[in-house]
């Protein structure tokens, strides 16, 4: 791996590009960086920017495998995902963003570091290496560790509990380091921070959560301690505004990432989710939403208009063709549990028709033309023989497709959002417009994945919610219920706060303003609130969490410690309610168990990518006799073992 410095110096190169000022006040010249004069403060942002693209990565394929979202094609990387018949090439973007931009000039700044005696990016190396191994962990099982970026191209790989064991070390060396006072001179945090802004007691909290999230990662291994995860809490984020947030821009003249060419300054959620056109949300997630699953109370959580996006309707225009008067419709999930909507070519984008539209449908049989005809909702038709012509009108969303059973996936919203980098039209406004000359809004974006939502790394809610589980597992109902109860509401209070921002920029978005502090107190009051302590489950813990840390992996790091749906983990009983395998599932030659309660019948991993296999492949079959098998998706990391 020693071959990944060689190339990360190019990284260096891209400073002269950027648009953020703060990255460019060092005393080097940023159009020729080399090895040895790339200072501390000049190599952080992009150890940060580097791991947090991995980490949106991992937050979008995560979320796929979930059931959180899925995709409109079946043949792409991602479009496979969704049916959980994985390819290899899904497993090479987190590897190479964390490896390649980031993992490899820790090192180089911690010596740096070392000099001058500037402790805090000693600390921030530490706890770098912590999450982007960590990460490593999750995703993959195996990997290159301990001989990770050092002088040799074929590094061994190290089991999970290596790496689980040094990153544990390696918080607590970052937390060591942040307690120390910098020596004289050496250049403060502040000046390459772009997580914390140089707040090394945030930077604590942060490396003290992750503790916590890891410490509880554990709980089907014999070492597990709930009290020790409380233990770690204590010194972990007790507030908002004790969260580690990256804070993301939609700026005109962005400059591109070289390796993948997204705007750097946009959120990472956001350019795997929003950038293009072909994710949705399922319907699982908004059933979550609307609290309509089994045994959901039915009552709507007020995040959800927040979350899942809309689409304008019933569109009226004036006599030159500007819009006057229009309606919402909100996106209802794309149900990939329960039927076989991919498989029938579905579903498809919305189109917007600039001029009165005809299409023409074939349908044979008699209750399938009935149906469709009294679905059309007062549109003009006409009927000969097998064909039914159907004129929609100009200011009409439809879907341009012959097939009769596409002909209603507009009720199924694009989770796509522009940036001024992606014909956006100003900072302030990120509706998904597909017509340049037209002001007809095809979605209205997610929180979680705008140009310029936050990018969050670890939040106070999450602590939250690591610790109602973490005291129900010591059967405390009444910590747990407090905790939980603090885990909603500082979801609510996290949104609000960044829905106060965007409305303050003027946005027209409705998406994007506060939600009524009424709507919040009634739900908080409500069934979809468990208000008995006695009565809390894990299956409401995690519900809330979900929808808390939202296109988050961690959801997906959840769902595998409790097994999915099987309801075999303690006493816990079913804790993802109505969750099942992809309704297209065929790949049983990856997830061979034919039960539940058969490990592999479950998606616990990404295979390696092929750039191990291509220039490691020794390493990397010693590492796992199941390893580059097809069915190595289905083999639980170290962590997720009993």
């Amino acid at each position: 791996m020693k071959k990944f410095l060689h190339i990360s110096l190019s990284l260096l190169l891209i400073l002269g590009m950027s648009s953020c000022n703060k990255w460019l006040d060092v005393n080097v010249d940023p159009d020729n960086p080399t090895d040895l004069s790339a200072t501390p403060e000049v190599r952080l942002p992009w150890i940060q920017h580097y791991y947090s693209y991995a980490l949106g990565v991992a937050n979008m394929r995560a979320s796929t495998i979930n059931g959180l979202l899925t995709q409109t094609s079946t043949t792409t990387s991602n479009g496979l995902l969704a049916a959980w018949n994985p390819a290899q090439a899904a497993a090479t973007t987190i590897y190479q963003n964390w490896f390649l931009g980031a993992a490899v000039n820790i090192k180089p700044m911690m010596d740096r570091a070392e000099e001058t005696g500037a402790y805090h990016y000693i600390a921030a190396g530490y706890a770098m290496r912590a999450l982007g191994f960590f990460l490593m962990l999750d995703i993959y099982g195996e990997m290159p560790y301990t001989e990770a970026m050092g002088a040799k191209y074929n590094p061994a790989y190290d089991q999970g509990d290596v790496i689980y064991a040094g990153c544990m070390a390696d918080l607590d060396k970052a937390i060591e380091y942040f307690q120390k006072t910098q020596e004289p001179g050496a250049i403060p945090l502040s000046s390459g921070d772009t997580w914390n802004n140089g707040d090394v007691s945030k930077w604590i909290k942060l490396c003290y959560g992750v503790k916590a999230r890891y410490l509880n990662m554990v709980s089907k291994k014999s070492v597990y301690s709930a009290q020790a995860v409380i233990d770690a809490l204590a010194n972990a984020p007790t507030s908002n505004a004790h969260n580690t947030i990256m804070k993301r821009y939609n700026v005109e003249g962005d400059a591109t990432n070289f390796t993948v060419a997204d705007p750097y300054q946009t959120n990472n959620t956001w350019n795997a989710v929003g950038y293009g056109v072909g994710q949705r949300a399922t319907r699982w997630f908004a059933n979550l939403l609307t609290n309509n699953y089994t045994g959901g109370s039915g009552v709507v959580d007020p995040r959800m208009p927040k979350i899942l996006p809309a689409m304008m309707k019933n569109i009226k225009l004036n006599a030159g063709g500007e819009i006057i008067s229009y309606e919402w419709v909100r996106d209802i999930g794309v149900d990939m549990m329960n039927s076989n909507i991919r498989q029938n070519g579905g579903p498809l984008n919305a189109s917007y028709a600039t001029s009165d539209i005809k299409i023409n449908y074939t349908i044979t049989n008699t209750t399938d033309k009935d149906n469709f005809i009294a679905g059309l909702n007062g549109k003009p038709y006409t009927v000969t023989g097998d064909i039914v012509q159907v004129t929609y009108k100009k200011g009409s969303f439809y879907i341009n497709s012959t097939n009769f059973r596409r002909a209603g996936d507009t009720v199924y919203v694009n989770m796509r959002s522009n940036s001024m980098s992606t014909s956006g039209r100003a900072a302030n406004d990120m509706y998904y417009y597909p017509v340049a000359t037209a002001n007809a809004v095809a979605g209205t974006g997610s929180f979680y994945a705008r140009p310029d939502s936050d990018f969050e790394i670890l939040t106070y809610a999450e602590m939250c919610f690591i610790k109602a589980e973490a005291y129900l597992r010591m059967g405390q109902t009444g910590p747990a219920h407090q905790a939980y109860i603090a885990g909603i509401q500082a979801s609510f209070d996290r949104m609000q706060t960044k829905l106060n921002e965007w409305k303050a920029t003027g946005t027209t978005n409705p998406d994007q303003w506060p939600m009524d502090p009424a709507d919040i107190a009634a739900y908080m009051a409500s069934a979809a609130v468990v208000q008995n302590a006695a009565q809390l489950t894990m299956a409401d813990i995690m519900k809330e969490k979900i929808i808390a840390l939202g296109f988050d992996y961690q959801n997906w790091n959840d769902m595998r410690r409790f097994n999915y749906a099987t309801g075999n983990i303690g006493t816990f009983g079913v804790v993802y309610k109505d969750y099942k395998r992809p309704f297209e599932f065929t790949a049983t030659n990856k997830f061979p168990g034919t039960s539940p309660t058969d490990p592999t019948y479950w998606f616990r991993r990404f295979t390696h990518s092929a750039h191990e296999s291509n220039y490691n492949n020794d390493q990397l079959m010693a590492s796992n006799p199941r390893a580059m098998q097809d069915d190595i998706w289905s083999v639980p990391v170290w962590w997720d073992m009993q």
